[in-house]
C-alpha cells in the first residue's frame, strides 16, 4: 500500500517526462533525437544517485521533516525557509502539472473534450478538494487500483511494444509520418538545447522525496520498509522512463512544442495527442480497448499524484505553523480532523496556475523543477554536513558506525554534486522560459516566512509574564450604547442589570438636537430604569465621543473596568446585512483600542433569523461526536445535564 500513496507523484511523473525532454531535442529536428539516448541515460544516472541520496536521509532522519527538517538543522534558519518555500511551490506546480497532464491525455483519447481544457482542469482541482476535505483516507484500495493499473498497463505496452520491434513488426506512430520544421542553431544553442532536454527529462525525478516525509506512516521497521519502497519506486520509474523513451524512438513519435511546425499536421482542426497516446495508439491500436485502458490509467494515476499534494502541503503547513514560520490558522485541523485552511490554500492557488497559464502542460513543466532541485540541493548538503558531524563525534573504535558514517558521507557528497549541477543546468535552461516566476517567488515566500517567524516572537515576548506587570481595577460601569429606545436596546439594557455591575449608565451619541430630545421623552415615557446621558457629536462622529468619555471617566474615577453593551441585528438572508449600517462592530473595533474596555454585542433575532435554524435538519459536522441533537437550531445534550 505505501507505493501508490507515496510513489504515484514520481511514477506518474514518467507520463510526461519523456514527451518533454523529445519535444525540446526534436526543436532542433529529427536528427537531434539521437541524443535522446544519451540524455535519457543521464537522468536515468541522476536518478539512480537521488534514490541512494535519500536513502541515507530516510535512515538519519526517520521523523519525516524530509529536506526541511535536514536543512534547518545543519544549514539553519534561512536554509530551512527556503528548502520550506521551495518545496510550498513544488506542491502547487505538481497539482497544476499533474492536473494539466491527465486533462492532456483525456483530450488525446477524446479530442472533442479540447474547448473545455481549462474548465476540465479546474473542474478536477474543486474535486480532489472536496474530496480532501471530506477527510477520505488515501491509505485504501481504492487509491492503489490507479496505480498499479497504470504500472502493469505501461509495463505491458513496453514489453509489447519491444517484442514486436525484436520480431520486426515495430510499431509505427502516425505522427511518425510528418516532417519537422527545425530550427537554425549555432554550436552554442545545440549544447544548451540538449542541456534544455535534460532538464526537462529531471521532470521524472519529481516525488521521489515524498517517501522521506512519510516515513513516520509506515510499519516497522519504519526505515527499512521506507528504503525498500524508495528502491522498488526507483527502479519501477527507471523502467518505465527508459522503456517509454525508446519505445517512442522505435515508434517514431514526433511531438512538437508547437504543432503546427509539424509538416503535414493540420494543427488548427486536430489536437496533437500526447507521446503516451502515441505510443499506446501505435502498440495496441487507435481506439482499442487497451490504448482506452492505458489512457484513463494515466490520467487516473496523475490526478492521484495531484492528490497527493494534498497531503503534503497541508502537514508542511502545519509543521511550519507550529515552527513560527506560517499563520497559525495552517495548524487548525477541520471537523474531519484535516488540514483544511491548508488544502484550500493549495487548490486556490493551483487553480490560478491553470488558469493563467490555460493548463498548457508544456509552459507549466517549465516551472515545474526549479523548487525541487532548490529542495534537493540544499537537502543533499545538509547530509554532507550532517556526516561529517557525526565523523567527529564518533569514536575511532567504533569501526562499524564510522563506516557507516563515510558511506553515508560519500553517496550524499555524490548526490549534492549532481543535484547542484542540475540545478545550475536547470537555472540557465529554463530561467527564460517561465523559470524566473519561481525564482521570484521562493525569495518572497521565504522573506514572508521569516517576517511571520519575526512577527511571533515580538508577539510573544511582548505578552511574555513578568512580576513587573501589575492588573487591579477600582471599580466596574457598565454602558448601553442607546440610538433609539426600542427593544434590542431593552434587551441590552436587562443584560447589563443582571450582570449587576456597580453603575449601569445608557449612553446616547446626539447627532442631531431633535434625535436627542426625541430619546429623551421616550426614555421618561417608559420609566427606564438607568439614567440616560447624552453625548453631543455635531461631527456625526459615534466611537470617537464615546471612547473619550470613557477616557475621562476612568481619569476621574480611577481604574475602572467598562463593559459597552451594543445590540446588534441578527439576519437570515445574506441581502439583509446590506441593508443595515453594522455600525454595532465598526463602534467595537474603534472602542477595543480603548484601554479598560470590554464589548458586550447583545444580538437581536429579528424574524428572517428562523430560516437559518430551519436549515437545520440534520446535526451539524461534529454534532454527533460530541453527544449532540440538534433540530432547528435547538440543541439537546444527550446526557444527563440540561
Amino acid at each position: 500500500m505505501a507505493l501508490p500513496i507515496f510513489a504515484s507523484d514520481a511514477l506518474s511523473s514518467v507520463a510526461y517526462a519523456p514527451q518533454e525532454m523529445l519535444m525540446i531535442l526534436l526543436i532542433g529536428g529529427t536528427a537531434f533525437l539521437a541524443f535522446s539516448p544519451w540524455v535519457a541515460a543521464a537522468v536515468v544516472a541522476l536518478l539512480i544517485v537521488v534514490v541512494l541520496s535519500y536513502r541515507q536521509l530516510i535512515k538519519a532522519y526517520p521523523s519525516g521533516g524530509g529536506d526541511y527538517e535536514v536543512a534547518r538543522t545543519n544549514l539553519g534558519e534561512k536554509a530551512g525557509v527556503v528548502v520550506a518555500a521551495a518545496l510550498l511551490v513544488d506542491y502547487v506546480l505538481t497539482v497544476a502539472v499533474s492536473v494539466a497532464s491527465g486533462v492532456d491525455n483525456i483530450i488525446s483519447a477524446l479530442p472533442g473534450l479540447d474547448p473545455w481544457r481549462v474548465e476540465l482542469a479546474v473542474g478536477f482541482v474543486i474535486l480532489i478538494i472536496l474530496v480532501n476535505l471530506r477527510g477520505v483516507r488515501e491509505a485504501s484500495t481504492a487509491f492503489a487500483i490507479p496505480t498499479y493499473l497504470f504500472i502493469g498497463s505501461v509495463l505491458l505496452m513496453i514489453a509489447t511494444g519491444l517484442v514486436r520491434w525484436m520480431l520486426g513488426d515495430a510499431p509505427i506512430a502516425e505522427s511518425a509520418q510528418f516532417a519537422v520544421q527545425a530550427e537554425d542553431l549555432s554550436q552554442a544553442a545545440v549544447i544548451l538545447l540538449i542541456l534544455r532536454a535534460f532538464s526537462s527529462g529531471c521532470s521524472a525525478l519529481t516525488g521521489v522525496e515524498a517517501v522521506s516525509n512519510g516515513v513516520p506512516a509506515f510499519r516497522h521497521p519504519k526505515v527499512r520498509n521506507a528504503q525498500t519502497t524508495l528502491v522498488l519506486m526507483g527502479s519501477i520509474a527507471i523502467i518505465m522512463f527508459a522503456g517509454l523513451t525508446l519505445l517512442a524512438l522505435v515508434a517514431g513519435v514526433h511531438y512538437a512544442e508547437n504543432p503546427c511546425n509539424l509538416i503535414g499536421f493540420d494543427c488548427k482542426a486536430a489536437v496533437q495527442p500526447s507521446l503516451m497516446a502515441q505510443v499506446a495508439a501505435a502498440t495496441f491500436g487507435n481506439g482499442s480497448i487497451l490504448f482506452f485502458v492505458i489512457q484513463a490509467a494515466t490520467a487516473a494515476v496523475l490526478l492521484l499524484a495531484a492528490n497527493t499534494a494534498f497531503n503534503g502541503f497541508p502537514l508542511l503547513g502545519s509543521v511550519l505553523a507550529r515552527d513560527g514560520y506560517a499563520p497559525k490558522a495552517l495548524n487548525t485541523r477541520g471537523d474531519r480532523l484535516v488540514y483544511s485552511n491548508g488544502m484550500i490554500i493549495l487548490g486556490l492557488a493551483a487553480v490560478l496556475v491553470l488558469v493563467i497559464f490555460q493548463a498548457k502542460l508544456t509552459v507549466l513543466i517549465q516551472l515545474y523543477i526549479i523548487g525541487v532541485f532548490v529542495s534537493f540541493s540544499l537537502g543533499q548538503i545538509g547530509m554532507v554536513r550532517h556526516w561529517r558531524r557525526e565523523l567527529r563525534l564518533l569514536s575511532p573504535k567504533a569501526v562499524g558506525e564510522r563506516r557507516e558514517a563515510w558511506s553515508g558521507l560519500f553517496i550524499n557528497s555524490l548526490g549534492a554534486t549532481f543535484t547542484v549541477v542540475v540545478l545550475v543546468i536547470v537555472t540557465i535552461t529554463k530561467f527564460t522560459h517561465g523559470a524566473w516566476l519561481v525564482f521570484l517567488a521562493i525569495p518572497v515566500l521565504s522573506f514572508l516566512m521569516i517576517g511571520v517567524h519575526r512577527y511571533y516572537r515580538d508577539v510573544e515576548h511582548e505578552i511574555e509574564m513578568d512580576d513587573d506587570v501589575h492588573f487591579g481595577a477600582s471599580g466596574d460601569v457598565a454602558i448601553v450604547l442607546v440610538g433609539k429606545l426600542q427593544k434590542p436596546v431593552a434587551k441590552a439594557i436587562d443584560y447589563a442589570l443582571a450582570a449587576k455591575h456597580d453603575k449601569t449608565i445608557a449612553v446616547h451619541i446626539a447627532v442631531t438636537a431633535d434625535d436627542a430630545r426625541e430619546v429623551q421623552d421616550d426614555w421618561e415615557f417608559h420609566h427606564m430604569p438607568v439614567p440616560l446621558l447624552v453625548i453631543e457629536s455635531p461631527y456625526r462622529q459615534y466611537a470617537a465621543p464615546l471612547a473619550q468619555f470613557i477616557t475621562e471617566y476612568r481619569k476621574k474615577h480611577g481604574s475602572s473596568i467598562v463593559t459597552v453593551y451594543l445590540p446588534q441585528y441578527i439576519v437570515g438572508h445574506w441581502w439583509e446585512s446590506l441593508l443595515h449600517n453594522r455600525r454595532a462592530r465598526r463602534i467595537a473595533q474603534q472602542l477595543m483600542l480603548v484601554h479598560g474596555v470590554q464589548i458586550t454585542l447583545v444580538p437581536w433575532l429579528l424574524d428572517s433569523s428562523e430560516l437559518i435554524y430551519g436549515r437545520r435538519s440534520r446535526p451539524l459536522p461534529g454534532d454527533d461526536r460530541a453527544g449532540r441533537i440538534t433540530t432547528y437550531g435547538l440543541v439537546a445534550h444527550t446526557d444527563d445535564g440540561p
